[in-house]
This record gives C-alpha cells, structure tokens and sequence, in this order.
C-alpha cells in the first residue's frame, strides 16, 4: 500500500508528456524557506544550541515577534514571560519551537502565492493544538510531530485552491459526501488530491517521514487496521480524526461525515472506548474555548 500511495505523491520519473506528470508539475510547491533550511541544519547538529537558534530567527522581525507571542502565549507558556528570542526558545524546548517556526514559514510561503485563508489557517491551529493535547493526554506521539501533522495535514488545499478555480465546488462536495473517501472525490475531479499534495510539500520541506506518510493517508481510514502501516503514522491519523470531530463539535456540529467513516477505527488503534473517546472530546471543547 505505502508504495502504490507513494505514486501517487511523487510526480518525477514519469514519461515524457504523461498527463499526470504534467498535472503535478503545473501544481506550485513553494520552494523550502531559506530560515528553514538554516534551522534543520542546526536541528541536524549533535548537540544544538539555542542561541544559535535564536540568531536564525533574530534575522527575521516578524518571526521573532510571532515566536515571543507564542512562547507567552496560554497554551505554551507558563507564568514566567519570556523576555527575549533565546528566553522563547528556552521555554518551549527546542523541537517544539521549530515545530511553530515551520508553521508560521508555510502560512507566509503559501500568503506568499497570493493564498489568503484566514479560515483554513484558524482550523489548521485548531486541530494542530487539540493533536498536541490528545498526543500528550494519551502519551503517543511527540509534541512537535503532533503538531507539525496537525498543522500541515490540509496544507494541500490551498494549493489546489491555487490551481484549480473550481476547486472550492470539490471541496464542499467531497466535505459533504457520507459514502465516498475525501479524497477519492478529489482524484475524480482533478486527478490528484490535497493529501498527495500535501506529502510532497512535507518531503520537499524536510518534515519527518512520519508526518509526511501521515498526511498522505489522512483520509484512508483503512490504514489504521494495517499492522503493515507504522504505528507512528496511525496514531497521527486517529488523532487528527478525534480532532476533527472536536472542531466539528465546536462549531456546532453535531456530526462529522469523516468521524462517521473513521471514528470506530481511530478508537480501536487508540485503545478508547466511547465515553474516554466522548470526555477527551468534552476536553477539547474546554480547551478550544480557553483559546477565546
């Protein structure tokens, strides 16, 4: 399975004037940040350091401002301020503040291509935090992997939004169909879809191999049966389901079509039964209006 779906994320290697090879090559990838780049780099390093860090970010105004707002933010900071870049960095931990650079990177990148989605990007964080506080109250994945997938598991759909002026109708008509995969209507309509998207931003920007096969398969429910498919990878999938329902929820939803097609599975792998599915849910909805 993972070789067949991974053909469908890479569009190299296909023969001269293949069709499909020409559609995802007419589909915008932003290029991977030059601050991301430096960042990986010293992430890569055996012992990095967080004022070298610092000076990374301290190159960019609008970074370094956006990463203190976060450090002092509720749900990240404690009830010490952090003062200063190196201070933030201090306070959330390494790995998590990468986690929050590479996403404020991609909104830029993608604002960069004239996508402006206030909406996708208040879901995007939405479901980015609630991955986080599900991955910790059930202690399976790291924080900023959690929230790296959270995140970025959509980032495809602006794209296509990009690329295609009827996308928007896909969209509402894959979000509303009860029977068939999200994004199976996406291939019959564009011959690719946002998670194939989306993997490959995430392998061209140097995500981990877990948040990038995550993304491809967020909307195969299957895979979280198949003990072939890595745990890691299963565990993000369910969560961001568990996600979706909460934000559904918040919203005043009372169901979710993905839940619907997914839920019983996510339980399962996660080990939940309905009413610690139902709590985690009623703590997501808590935790959502603290944001407010």
């Amino acid at each position: 399975m993972m070789k067949a779906a991974l053909k469908t994320a890479e569009p190299a290697k296909a023969a001269d004037g293949d069709p499909v090879d020409a559609l995802m090559r007419s589909i915008r990838i932003p290029p991977r940040p030059s601050l991301l780049v430096d960042l990986q780099r010293e992430l890569a390093e055996p012992d990095p350091s967080p004022r070298r860090i610092a000076r990374i970010i301290a190159d960019d105004v609008g970074m370094s401002g956006a990463l203190l707002k976060l450090a002092n933010s509720p749900f990240y900071g404690a009830a010490r301020k952090a003062k200063s870049v190196e201070q933030g960095i201090n306070f959330l931990g390494i790995n998590q503040c990468s986690a929050l650079m590479t996403g404020l990177l991609a909104r830029q990148a993608l604002e960069a291509e004239g996508v402006e989605l206030n909406n996708f990007w208040d879901v995007s964080a939405k479901r980015a935090r609630a991955v986080v506080f599900t991955s910790r109250k059930l202690r399976i994945a790291p924080p900023d992997i959690a929230h790296t997938f959270g995140l970025f598991c959509d980032i495809g759909v602006p794209l296509l939004m990009n690329r295609f002026p009827d996308y928007v109708n896909t969209y509402a008509a894959a979000a509303n169909d009860a029977h068939n995969s999200f994004t199976d209507v996406e291939d019959a309509r564009h011959q690719t879809n946002h998670a194939a998207i989306g993997c490959l931003l995430a392998r061209n920007w140097g995500l981990s191999s877990d948040v990038a096969w995550a993304i491809l398969h967020h909307h195969d429910y299957s895979v979280l049966g198949d003990p072939s498919t890595d745990d890691a990878i299963r565990s993000l999938i369910a969560l961001s389901l568990l996600a979706e329902k909460g934000i559904q929820r918040y919203h005043g939803n009372s169901s979710s079509l993905e839940w619907d097609k997914g839920g019983e599975l996510a339980c399962q792998h996660l080990g939940l039964s309905a009413e610690e599915a139902a709590d985690l849910l009623d703590e997501l909805h808590e935790m959502f209006d603290t944001d407010h």
